[in-house]
């Protein structure tokens, strides 16, 4: 219900923002609000939920928050209305912490990576659920519909949470975590890592599906169907991998090979949008891009806290989110500048470039820790 209430509107958003007056750079402005809320307070409430020790609160706020967030939109008259929806979307989607650190808390330490491709996958489901409606919503009952919607959903949602317990957590951790203990987590090596990763993972996500390609679909002259059509074309694919990847795929290729993977087909993808004048040449690039993002997102997230303890995992994923909601700000941001300048396919063309940059990355990361092992191998062998 979190995430049909926040995208229930997703793939006609930028055509809504269009059809209410505004340009390609305020719309990027818009939509890159969400991720520069996330920015600037989803490390603070992570450290907050930590310090307290308690995650339902935050779950309560956003569901509240993913109400409110539709129906500012549909309020009519200055750009300044849906601006200020998104932003509390970005309110909404920062609570996503305590969601991801009290389901991680139901599973045992060494399976994080497990229980957060599992929560990915609900997290596709939802957000797929509520992006095939919209469609449907937009054509059959006017542009306002897919907000209503979602408001009511969030509200369904909001009185769900109050059933909500805390699991039980052992007496040690009942105070909540330490500052000092909250410095050596946000040092930590892996975490930092796939931090950068998933900054350039989103800027691709929010620039294209989240962001520009259905307005790329729209000046082809698509239907609402033809749109609903190209959002599962995206995302079933990306649940589909979601539910694999860290069970079969990381264990077979690799975590290193598996993320890289993803960013490879995500990168020619992106870019092949600019080069695409037929809608179904455009969904057969998301029905790639869904899949090849399905590997790298949910490995990244179940990797954000598998070397954290489970009293400073709210803080780990404050972090790890706080800095790749600079990706979701960046990237459409960025890419509405360009768009508005150069056309919408320089937008693509740069969500490109992110995603090549973070190949090498991945590159980078895995000699590192091949480099490593192989040091590690040759001084048992000299103890022996």
């Amino acid at each position: 219900m979190f995430w049909i209430a926040m995208y229930t509107y997703v793939p006609t958003l930028s055509p809504y923002l269009s059809y209410r007056g505004l340009s390609l750079d305020l719309i990027g402005i818009v939509l890159g609000s969400y991720g520069f809320v996330q920015l600037l307070i989803r490390f603070p409430l992570g450290m907050l939920s930590d310090r307290w020790g308690k995650r339902k609160p935050f779950i309560l706020l956003g569901m509240l928050a993913a109400s409110i967030s539709c129906l500012l939109f549909i309020i009519p008259g200055s750009w300044i209305w849906p601006l200020a929806g998104r932003a509390m979307a970005g309110l909404c989607a920062s609570t996503w912490v305590a969601f991801t650190v009290m389901y991680a808390n139901y599973f045992a330490a060494e399976d994080a990576t497990k229980a957060m491709g599992n929560i990915s996958v609900m997290t596709v489901s939802g957000q797929m659920i509520g992006m095939l409606l919209s469609g449907w919503m937009s054509d059959g009952f006017g542009k306002d519909a897919p907000f209503v919607l979602g408001a009511v959903i969030g509200g369904m949602g909001l009185l769900l949470a109050l059933a909500i317990r805390e699991p039980a957590k052992p007496l040690h951790e009942r105070s909540g975590i330490s500052f000092s203990r909250i410095q050596s987590v946000i040092r930590t090596k892996l975490l930092l890592r796939v931090a950068l990763l998933s900054l350039l993972a989103h800027c691709v996500l929010f620039i294209t599906m989240f962001g520009f390609t259905p307005l790329k679909a729209e000046d082809m002259g698509s239907s609402g169907f033809e749109l609903t059509l190209l959002v599962f074309a995206f995302m079933a694919p990306h649940a589909l991998a979601s539910m694999f990847t860290a069970s079969w795929f990381a264990p077979r290729f690799g975590n290193w090979m598996t993320i890289g993977a993803g960013f490879l087909l995500s990168a020619i993808c992106t870019v092949s949008i600019c080069f695409v004048h037929s809608i179904w040449l455009l969904i057969m690039t998301q029905i790639i891009n869904g899949f090849a993002q399905g590997l790298h997102i949910p490995l990244l997230l179940g990797l954000a806290i598998r070397d954290v303890d489970p009293q400073g995992r709210a803080t780990a994923m404050g972090l790890y989110q706080a800095v790749y909601a600079a990706g979701m700000f960046a990237g459409p941001f960025l890419a509405g500048w360009l768009n508005e300048g150069w056309g919408l396919n320089s937008g693509f063309a740069l969500g490109g470039v992110f995603g090549f940059m973070a190949l090498l990355l991945c590159v980078l990361f895995y000699r590192q820790d091949r480099r490593i092992q192989l040091q590690t191998v040759a001084q048992n062998h000299r103890s022996m």
